[in-house]
């Protein structure tokens, strides 16, 4: 029988967005946004560059009709379409590799501002950056539970008739790993590891599903999805507090 409230689970992604405006807070939602900010704008630019020497190349190989050659407004459309998807699923992941430090001392503030307590007493630049590796392969093993399943979705997705249920099984999947993905951070300062996480938000598994619905659905919008991962890290550090800090701390 699953377990939690999905419904309250729904409302842990606006209060993150609360949070995110504390000012104690601020500084460790703007430092990560800026570099990913600066990060998918050089990309982008050198792909647009990129793609522009692939259309005049294209284009140089069709008849010189006029009517033809002006269809490179079409590869354009395309283009922008390509970009909004590496948008909507590869920003996600990206900014997590690049901001795991900053979100897992995020998450600390979050639960101090939350409770009162501290969560580790040693909060220098210097501990930030002592961590990296750690952050980093924390986010590795996320990347490595995530393919495998994605891929045995994908299987699923090209067997006929099965397939008509795939989309719901990758929207449910999408909505699990974005509660497993941000409730890390705050498990992961209290030392709890990842197989545990799984574990405890298996016992709340309505509330997690709640929670990472809406997640889900931002990160597929183009702006928004530059400020839904901290509010992500914000709101499952008060899901952490409620559902699982509680009773098993």
């Amino acid at each position: 029988m699953l377990k939690g409230n999905f419904f309250r689970g729904l409302g842990y992604l606006g209060e993150g967005f609360r949070l995110i405006r504390q000012p104690g807070l601020r500084l460790f939602v703007v430092i990560p946004l800026v570099i990913n900010i600066l990060l998918f704008g050089v990309l982008f630019f050198f792909l647009g560059e990129l793609f522009a020497g692939l259309i005049a190349a294209a284009m140089g190989w069709l008849p010189d009709w006029a009517w033809l050659q002006a269809l490179d407004w079409l590869f354009w459309i395309l283009y922008g379409a390509v970009i909004l998807l590496m948008l909507a699923y590869g920003f996600v992941i990206v900014a997590n590799l690049i901001g795991s430090p900053f979100y897992g001392y995020l998450a600390e503030l979050t639960e101090k501002h939350l409770t009162g307590q501290e969560v580790n007493t040693d909060d220098s630049w210097a501990t930030i950056i002592k961590d990296i590796p750690r952050a980093l392969w924390r986010e590795v093993q996320k990347i490595l539970y995530y393919l495998p399943r994605a891929i045995g979705l994908l299987v699923i997705g090209l067997i006929p008739v099965v397939n008509l249920v795939a989309a719901v099984l990758w929207f449910l999947f999408n909505s699990w790993m974005m509660a497993l993905q941000y409730v890390d951070y705050p498990a992961d300062n209290h030392k709890v590891s990842f197989p545990a996480l799984r574990r405890l938000l298996g016992d709340t598994r309505l509330s997690a599903f709640g929670f990472g619905l809406p997640v889900a659905l931002a990160a597929m919008v183009p702006v928004l999805n530059l400020f839904v991962v901290p509010a992500a890290v914000c709101g499952a550090t008060a899901y952490w507090v409620r559902e699982n800090g509680a009773t098993r701390n």
